[in-house]
């Protein structure tokens, strides 16, 4: 059995050392063979290991690591050392993938080795999106892993507050999630940002804030009225990735409520596809960077959305309780105003708990939606021109109608 597992896996072994050849180059210290023997020797160690005892793999890599010592002495009489240990690493990795495919799950030791592989091939791409990375930024990635490892481990999880509805882990939860959505926008925008054009400026808006992005295109449409055309394609690109948003919300926060709000929320993200790709049509590059975002990061902001959350989970419980649904729909209504993500997750963790069915869930958050469009076309149209008003309000009245279609047909 041990014999026809190793020999069943010589096929993967090669496919893997293929992989990995496209990453090596000409490395001088270990190539394409090196690293499939090594592979091949992890897989030996480990058949051994099955028969004499498990300290033959150890054996196995102590004596990779002997050899590798032995190769970069030799190497520094040479020429000058290379301090990066990626590629020993990448052996030592490979032998492991290697004993994997005998005393493991083969499907993960050759994720293992095509992981490496890509990693590899990556090189020179990674080292160009960490340069364009500065300390800030960096700044920022340490201090979201102060919000997720630090803090969070430190807030009590129990039910406390009116209603019981506030839960301090939970709520860190919460904001851990749209920090982790909004820092993903603020990275592509510091990896892209500086030579996106239309399309990408209206994805990133909707990650950053589709509502900052809608007042900075139409200000911007006021002192440049030739960009009037393209800031229209941009909000309305912005606006319909929230709803992808969201929808990546409730998968996480309630998996079970994501078959009631997908096709509410499905449909106005297909509304506004549509009608971003007629904005599309025609319109120019010029002028289509996004907005500089702000670190989604910051304690501050973040102590404010766990506010908010807090806040709106509150409001909805008394709501409920006391007016029923109508005083739920107009919490959504307010709530839905300015910010989507509280009124979307709390509802979300209402119907995950039973306290709310998932008809009124997914009702409160298109009648949100639809005052968050409102407010957002209103804006535009206070301080956009002629031009960009009119497209950005045809364009949401559109994508709009699908929405109380829903409403009206379910």
């Amino acid at each position: 059995m041990v014999g026809e597992a190793g020999l069943a896996t010589n096929g993967l072994l090669q496919l893997i050392a293929q992989l990995i050849q496209t990453g090596r180059g000409h490395a001088r210290l270990a190539g394409v063979r090196t690293f499939a023997l090594a592979t091949l020797f992890g897989t030996l160690s480990a058949v051994l290991a099955e028969r004499y005892g498990g300290s033959l793999v150890a054996v196995g890599v102590i004596a990779l690591v002997a050899l590798l010592v032995v190769g970069n002495v030799a190497k520094m009489r040479l020429e000058p050392v290379d301090p990066g240990l990626t590629t020993e690493v990448a052996l030592l990795l490979m032998f492991g993938v290697g004993a994997l495919l005998v005393v493991g799950s083969r499907p993960l030791a050759i994720a293992l080795g095509g992981g490496v592989a890509v990693l590899l091939q990556l090189k020179a791409r990674l080292h160009g999106w960490i340069d364009r990375l500065g300390d800030q930024d960096f700044g920022a990635i340490m201090r979201f892993a102060l919000i997720a490892l630090v803090i969070l481990p430190l807030l009590p999880d129990r039910a406390m507050g009116p209603y019981q509805v506030w839960n301090p882990r939970s709520i860190w939860w919460m904001v851990l999630l749209i920090v982790a959505i909004s820092l993903a926008g603020y990275l592509g925008f510091k990896l892209f940002g500086a030579r996106a054009g239309a399309l990408v400026a209206g994805l990133l808006g909707g990650l950053i804030s589709s509502t900052a992005t809608a007042v900075s295109y139409a200000r911007r449409s006021r002192e440049q009225p030739e960009l009037a055309r393209v800031g229209v394609f941009v909000v309305l690109a912005s606006s319909g990735v929230v709803f992808a948003r969201l929808l990546v919300e409730v998968a996480v926060v309630a998996p079970s409520f994501l078959g009631a709000a997908a096709l509410p929320l499905g449909v106005l993200l297909g509304g506004f596809a549509l009608v971003a790709v007629a904005a599309w049509r025609g319109q120019g590059e010029r002028g289509a960077t996004p907005l500089e975002p702000e670190n989604p990061t910051e304690l501050r902001p973040a102590l404010l959305f766990g506010l908010l959350y807090g806040a709106v989970l509150l409001a909805v419980a008394v709501a409920k309780d006391h007016f029923g649904t109508a005083g739920l729909y107009t919490v959504a209504t307010l709530s839905g105003l300015t910010d989507m993500d509280a009124i979307t997750l709390s509802t979300a963790r209402l119907v995950a708990a039973g306290t709310l069915d998932a008809d009124s869930g997914w009702r409160t958050l298109l009648i949100a939606s639809l005052s968050n469009l409102g407010f957002k076309a209103a804006l535009v149209t206070a301080l956009g021109n002629r031009r960009m008003s009119r497209g950005v309000a045809l364009g949401y009245l559109a994508a709009a109608l699908g929405g109380v279609a829903c409403w009206w047909l379910r």
